[in-house]
């Protein structure tokens, strides 16, 4: 090939270049349009347990066909009564049975709503988005010391043995789950200013506001979030 066609098809492939790696950039950097699939209230997840925060971010839970377990498979409660107990066994994708300790599960799916384990049980998440909100009963203990000076004797506790070292309790909490992340936060003024920092201009907004009207106006921030950045979930 001479100097004068050598340098003609130099000259065409430069061209083509700058037509064609744009373009193919371009196509990497849109991958939600074409393998994920925009949130919406009427989404159902895929009924299952999910071991960990990436199977369900992925939507990709064992599901019921795959648990070994003598629960009914039609049973309400199934989920909660496979999870009762201490292991769960199951097989994985490749057929090979497997073994878990129940506590460590995340949750699982059950008509398609989400439930996430806290305090060994299991919570409906009310609010899902990239910013999940829900409502957990937790217990909680009290300690409590003996006191030599202390004198009642109409006190049932002094009368019949004295205090015990500790006692439980139940309250009912609100969370926050960051979707991308898995970090489930106490729902307050802080953990949500954090959270809002994935969104600066929302997030200068919301810091802006008297401290008083922050803890106000915390729900109608976390549904601003998630509307101006919806949540994707991956096609199966």
């Amino acid at each position: 090939m001479d100097k004068t066609r050598y340098m003609r098809w130099v000259g065409v492939l430069a061209v083509l270049a700058v037509w064609f790696v744009p373009l193919g950039i371009f196509a990497q950097s849109e991958p939600d349009t074409l393998n994920m699939i925009r949130y919406t209230p009427e989404f159902e997840f895929r009924d299952g347990i999910f071991l960990n925060h990436q199977q369900m971010r992925n939507n990709a839970p064992i599901p019921k066909s795959r648990v070994i377990t003598n629960v009914d498979y039609d049973d309400r409660e199934y989920f909660t009564k496979v999870l009762e107990n201490k292991t769960l066994l199951f097989y994985d994708h490749l057929g090979m049975k497997q073994e878990v300790r129940s506590k460590d599960v995340w949750g699982f799916s059950r008509n398609g709503i989400l439930y996430i384990a806290i305090d060994d049980k299991y919570h409906r998440i009310t609010i899902v988005g990239k910013i999940c909100h829900f409502v957990a009963t937790i217990t909680t203990y009290d300690s409590r010391y003996y006191d030599p000076y202390y004198y009642n004797p109409y006190d049932y506790y002094y009368r019949y043995g004295g205090y015990p070292s500790n006692y439980s309790s139940s309250e009912m909490r609100q969370y926050l789950l960051d979707f991308e992340g898995g970090k489930v936060y106490d729902y307050d003024v802080e953990a949500l200013e954090v959270m809002l920092m994935k969104d600066p201009e929302l997030h200068d907004e919301f810091i802006q506001l008297r401290k008083k009207k922050r803890r106000q106006l915390k729900f109608l921030y976390l549904r601003k979030f998630n509307e101006r950045n919806p949540l994707y979930i991956p096609k199966l």
